[in-house]
């Protein structure tokens, strides 16, 4: 199973080519399944033999059955599922084996959650809580702007290069999922947030080693290289802190309040989705949700028979 679990995730990364996070949790519930049913011995690290070809739904509903035992939420055990009927199907173009045993098995029913967002009053709030007379303040604001002002996730951001945004248009070309491509517009604000960040971003280039300087990178760290997302959401923590009254929010918060803000001022739902990059319309469909929630609010405040 290990050399077909290896040519699995080699089909991923070249033929499908999802991001590197998708193939790290597909490595790792794939990994979690193989330990379950051949753990390697503590002393040789040997595992025992078995035909792939005899695991049933009864094997894979035995699996979930533990998993839920140890308290795992039902959305990893959802993904879990999903990574073997995928593996599965995999294994059915290659001839390894003619049924999925994995469709047999129903997936947990998740409880459907709204995306969390904020007010339009407290993302202007937020947004402009970085101090920007300092150099890391004008980059967390451009960052901050750029992801309420065009609804990017943040790992869209932290993969942008100075050559994929047009100032003069304001643009941005943005890679999401699997590569696919996208332009996003983007308002006066977070073009005056990012020319005010280029101002000072030579500064942070040069703290890196000429070796280790990352030029054509449009967000950097204050050591000169790429900015990741989990310095992004260090960030967003930070800010939390300090503007009083927001909880409960994230990175993605912001995207989620991109969208809903669009669609409460009238924006097609099908304009949203190509903003967002959702390859479907019913993932999209959400944010409706939320704004009827609100009408209702609405409704209920204001007309005199509510």
């Amino acid at each position: 199973m290990e050399q077909l679990l290896a040519q699995f995730l080699e089909h991923l990364r070249y033929e499908r080519n999802v991001s590197e996070h998708t193939l790290r949790n597909y490595a790792i519930d794939l990994g979690q399944f193989y330990d379950h049913l051949a753990p390697a011995d503590a002393a040789t690290g040997a595992r025992r033999e078995f035909d792939i070809r005899q695991i049933d739904h009864i094997t894979i509903r035995e699996w979930l059955s533990t998993l839920h035992a140890a308290q795992k939420k039902k959305s990893s055990i959802a993904r879990k599922l999903a990574a073997l009927r995928t593996f599965f199907q995999f294994l059915i173009r290659e001839g390894v084996v003619e049924l999925n045993p994995a469709k047999l098995v129903s997936t947990p029913r998740l409880e459907k959650k709204l995306p969390n967002h904020l007010s339009v009053e407290d993302a202007v709030r937020f947004i402009e809580t970085p101090d920007i007379s300092t150099d890391l303040g004008k980059r967390d604001r451009a960052i901050l702007e750029m992801l309420y002002g065009t609804g990017m996730r943040v790992s869209e951001l932290t993969k942008l290069d100075i050559r994929d945004v047009d100032f003069r248009n304001r643009m941005v070309k943005v890679k999401g999922k699997r590569r696919k491509e996208r332009i996003i517009p983007f308002g006066e604000p977070a073009l005056h947030a990012l020319l005010g960040y280029m101002t000072v971003r030579n500064t942070f280039l040069h703290n890196a080693p000429l070796a280790e300087r990352e030029a054509e990178a449009l967000i950097l760290n204050y050591q000169g290289t790429r900015i990741t997302t989990r310095s992004v959401g260090r960030m967003v923590d930070k800010y939390i802190l300090i503007c009083a009254g927001i909880h409960d929010i994230s990175p993605h918060s912001l995207r989620h309040s991109f969208a809903t803000h669009l669609l409460d001022s009238g924006a097609d739902l099908r304009d949203i989705q190509e903003l967002l990059g959702h390859a479907r319309l019913s993932t999209t469909q959400i944010y409706t949700h939320i704004s009827m929630e609100k009408l209702i609010e609405v409704y209920d405040r204001s007309h005199p028979k509510a």
